[in-house]
């Protein structure tokens, strides 16, 4: 937390910087800010009012357990870090909780958007805090119906009020276990991600969304060698492959045998089945992401949690970007595109116009192309993915509660064909 004095520098440096888009200062591409500009749940947190705390400043000792707040705002509201952010939330943007069970983390990973059904669905935390789920017991996939949700906030009126509506839980069978990441629809299917639990192996397949979830597994071994417990996965845009990493996570949580390959990111061509690895040198490789020309991957390491080992906060909390060759598909040229200040880097998502989101130990952190922060939408919680719903609309998921934005950015296709 900053200290309570530097809200009042908060506040003044707003008034400031409003006050210089609008008078002395040429004109940013996202027009003039001013106060009434700002969506209702948004609150200004500029850089300049704490990049100096002094020598008896208030300083965060933990980025897993001290947020950034220093206006002290209830969450979930948007924390604007750049003027850039209030183009992609609009002035009307609205985020609040959806669904919600406080004893239960059915909301943790794998969001899918399918238009067909204007449904959205996810796994539960796959042997977390609140899961349920451990090598005895496997997580569950769920979805909630947007339509329900758009009705429900109808009926609320036009506060921003919480509305809880139904979760639907799938019936999948045993070769689906501990999902953790999903993508698609890949010709109508959801891709789901399972990580494996005990001897039962880790895999990638497509299952109809509709019941009686028609399932087929597309891969679950490495020419014979169980995958340590695969995490996430993107189909490349442009293309009908399908790029996913592979991770500690499960020897971690105690639900999977001990690691027996590095952690890594594979692409799979789910035609032919042939795999090959693509990206290596990480500590902890965990959520997947492409810009919307395909040309660019992200790949965040998520080293800082080590699960039962505890939290390093030495260790990574990294995206890095890369190139993706235009032949083979490897990815070369691996830099920094960002550190996160809070939790780590996990599920992450691109807009239409490349600005990347992932979901993090406050919520969902939102960075331009050139990797500077703009915003974030503020839980006061971990998020660990989102998922567009289309144009304007986001759904994060954050363990126990799913939160539902409208917004003013545009979604980043993620389906094929």
């Amino acid at each position: 937390m900053i200290a309570v004095s530097s809200i009042a520098a908060v506040t003044v440096g707003f008034a400031a910087w409003a006050y210089a888009t609008t008078k002395s200062q040429p004109q940013p591409e996202f027009g003039i800010v001013n106060a009434t500009s700002l969506p209702p749940q948004a609150v200004v947190v500029e850089p300049r009012s704490f990049a100096v705390l002094g020598n008896n400043g208030a300083f965060r000792q933990s980025a897993f357990t001290e947020f950034l707040n220093p206006t002290n705002t209830s969450p979930p509201f948007f924390q604007v870090f750049d003027p850039a952010f209030l183009q992609i939330l609009g002035p009307s943007a609205t985020i609040r909780a959806v669904a919600a069970n406080p004893t239960f983390a059915f909301a943790h990973e794998a969001p899918i958007w399918v238009p067909s059904t204007d449904e959205v669905f996810f796994a539960s935390n796959d042997g977390g805090e609140f899961g349920m789920s451990d090598i005895d017991h496997n997580n569950q996939v769920s979805r909630i119906s947007l339509k329900e949700v758009q009705a429900a906030i109808n009926a609320a009126g036009r506060n921003p009020t919480a509305v809880n509506v139904s979760v639907t839980k799938l019936d999948l069978p045993d070769t689906i276990q501990m999902t953790n990441g999903g993508t698609g629809p890949f010709f109508g299917n959801l891709i789901l991600v399972n990580s494996g639990r005990g001897p039962l192996p880790p895999s990638i397949a497509l299952v109809n969304p509709a019941a009686p979830h028609n399932t087929t597994i597309l891969l679950d071994n490495f020419f014979g060698r169980q995958f340590n417990s695969l995490n996430d996965a993107k189909i490349r845009p442009g293309t009908s492959t399908l790029f996913f990493t592979d991770v500690t996570y499960g020897f971690l949580n105690h639900f999977r045998p001990e690691p027996l390959m590095p952690n890594q990111v594979y692409r799979l061509d789910p035609e032919t089945r042939t795999v090959r690895v693509v990206a290596d040198g990480f500590d902890r490789c965990n959520g997947i992401a492409f810009s919307r020309d395909g040309k660019t991957a992200f790949v965040s390491d998520t080293g800082a949690n080590a699960g039962f080992l505890g939290n390093n906060q030495t260790q990574p909390a990294t995206v890095y970007a890369f190139d993706v060759d235009p032949k083979t598909e490897a990815f070369n040229n691996r830099r920094v595109f960002a550190y996160v200040d809070t939790g780590i880097p996990d599920g992450m998502q691109l807009d239409a116009e490349d600005n990347l989101y992932a979901g993090c130990g406050d919520g969902v952190h939102v960075w331009n192309s050139k990797g500077t922060l703009l915003g974030k939408f503020f839980l006061g919680t971990t998020s660990a993915n989102l998922v567009f719903a289309g144009d304007k609309r986001l759904v994060i998921m954050a363990e126990t509660a799913i939160y539902f934005a409208e917004i003013a950015a545009k979604a980043n296709k993620l389906s094929f064909p």
